[in-house]
Formats: structure tokens, sequence, C-alpha cells
């Protein structure tokens, strides 16, 4: 596998779009992300992609592989982080230059649809990816990040491994408006944090690898597609449509269908599926159904509610580095650096 450098105090992080351009239309949260890792003892590179839109993405395909290619090639930085998702990620992946990934790894962090660079980075360049914040969406929140995403962030960057305690609190809230700056008017409404449920016990050891459900979907059929043998799957879900709601739970019942018939859930040694976002209590519970009505005749162990994905706060894993899963001690561990 190609592990990265750790970040340390002074090294160069770059920001760019590789999917959607909501930085470009909320350039407050932009400059708020920029502001917090100056604060924090780092340099920031802004390309050009952060700062753009272009139809329904930051640019074309095309731009936006050539920063992901400028921003590995390019000696002085470290980090990569993107401005935010989409559902476009993978229209870069045929311009991008994986063998110059492979020999230049660096640190590349986002989530829900950046889960098809991370997918592809893994099978094409063996490159650990970081699944955890994004810059307008974690790093810009008004008036601070979260202090539990800022830790586990440096945590996994830094190298740092161990047992990953749950939030004491979490929120869904996104009952304003960013585009009017209603951000800056009141801070979020967070509930108490129940921590792990376990939908099926068990334990196990394995790599971990995964991301946003829908999105891994993308890859399949592709020669970007990894191998899920002996791994411990990784799945969360997006929004809606309507961003203030969950991906619905036919869809979430859907993509699952196609994990079972893609024989993903008789590979794997482990499920984690993060908590779900913008749902109510019946929902959830529905969720947990599709989630084992889609596993059975599996005997894995399922553990649910994880600090990860569209909700706040978040953690930050290394994607194919091992994890240890335990029922029994309640237990999530990250037992393998994801840094060199």
């Amino acid at each position: 596998m190609a592990k990265p450098s750790k970040l340390e105090k002074g090294d160069t992080i770059a920001f760019l779009a590789p999917a959607g351009g909501l930085a470009s239309l909320t350039p407050h949260r932009l400059e708020k992300g920029i502001e917090f890792f100056e604060k924090q003892g780092y340099k920031v590179n802004v390309f050009p992609t952060a700062k753009s839109r272009k139809g329904l993405s930051s640019d074309t395909p095309e731009n936006r592989a050539k920063d992901i290619n400028e921003a590995f090639k390019d000696k002085t930085i470290k980090a990569i982080i993107s401005t935010i998702g989409g559902n476009s990620a993978h229209q870069t992946l045929e311009y991008i230059d994986f063998n110059l990934i492979k020999k230049n790894p660096k640190i590349f962090c986002g989530y829900s649809d950046i889960t098809s660079l991370h997918l592809s980075f893994y099978s094409q360049s063996g490159l650990i990816g970081f699944y955890g914040p994004a810059v307008i969406t974690q790093f810009g929140e008004h008036p601070n990040p979260d202090q539990y995403t800022v830790e586990h962030f440096f945590k996994a960057v830094e190298g740092k491994v161990g047992k990953v305690e749950p939030s004491k609190e979490w929120t869904d809230d996104k009952e304003f408006n960013w585009l009017n700056k209603e951000d800056l008017e009141r801070k979020r409404k967070f509930k108490k944090n129940r921590g792990y449920e376990w939908l099926r016990k068990g334990k196990a050891k394995g790599k971990i690898l995964g991301g946003c459900l829908p999105v891994i979907l993308h890859l399949s059929g592709t020669k970007y597609w990894p191998s899920f043998k002996d791994k411990i799957l990784l799945l969360e879900t997006p929004e809606g449509d309507d961003y203030k709601k969950g991906e619905t739970l036919a869809n979430i019942d859907s993509a699952m269908g196609d994990l079972r018939n893609l024989n993903v859930f008789k590979e794997i040694k482990g499920l984690i599926f993060g908590r779900g976002f913008s749902y109510n209590e019946d929902q959830i519970n529905q969720i947990k159904e599709i989630i084992l009505m889609n596993t059975r005749g599996s005997t894995f162990p399922i553990l649910y509610g994880i600090d990860i994905g569209h909700s706040d706060p978040m953690i930050t894993i290394p994607l194919g580095v091992e994890v240890e899963i335990d029922s029994e001690k309640n237990l999530f561990s990250i037992t393998e650096s994801g840094v060199s």
C-alpha cells in the first residue's frame, strides 16, 4: 500500500473541488476553512476548482482532474482536502494519472461523493485515503469547526491510532441557508449521542474499505472497483434531493440490494454503518431492518451508528488500514496508522 507522510506544522494543504462547486457560492465558509488551518500553523494552497462553478460541478472533468494531478505532483503539498462532495467526482477518473499518485502519495481527505476517488486511488494506486471532513462542510463551520471532528482528523493524519469513542452529542441540523449566510446567525442544535449499537454481535479484524453507499456503486463493473475480500465494509448514507432530508429508504434498500447481488456481503468480514442523517426514529428502525434483510444469511458482526458521514461531528478513517470491531467489548478500534 502507498501510505502518505504524516502531516506536520508548517506543511502545505491544498483545497480543491473534485465534484461540486458550492464553495464558489459560499466564499465565507471557504475563507473560514483557510483561516482555521492557517491559525493551526499550516499553509493553504487554494486550487482553481475550489473557487469555480460550471454547470452542475466546479469545472469540467478534465480541469477537475488537472487540479488533482497537479496537487499530487506538487512536492510542497503534503495534504489535499476536498471543499465538498457532489455527484460527479467519478467523471474525473479517466483523466487522473494514477501512476503519479502511486509515486507521490499524499493525504487525501473528503467524504460522500469523494468515495469514488478514494476507492479508485486504492485500487489503481494503492493509496490509503482519508474518509473524513471537507472544507466548507466541516472546517468552514461557524463559529468554529466541531472539536471532536478536529481532534479525530488530526489523529488520523498524524498517525495516532487506537480505540474510537463515540461523540457525546451530534447534529443533523441544516435548517439554514449558507447562500444567504444564515449559518452565521446561530449555532446548530445538537442531540445526545446514544453511542454504538450492534445489529449483529461478533468480532472481526480486517482492512476497512468503503464510503458513501450509493457512490460506491458508480464503480461497479469498472476497473476501479476494489476487492472487498476479507475487508471490514464502511457504509454511510447521504442527503436526498432535499439537502435537509436523508436519502430515501427505497434508495437505501435498492443500493444494499445491489451490493448483495455483487456478492460483497459474501466477501467481507464485518460491516460498520454510519449514523443516519435526518431521519425520525421509525425511519432509523427501518434502515436497520434494511441492513439486516440485505445481509441475511451472513454471520459477520454489524456495528451501527458511528460518527461518520453526513451528520456531525465525524471521525476520519484511513481507508485500507487494519481495524477491529468487537461487540462484547463495544469496541471499534483503528489499529494501524494510515501515514508513514
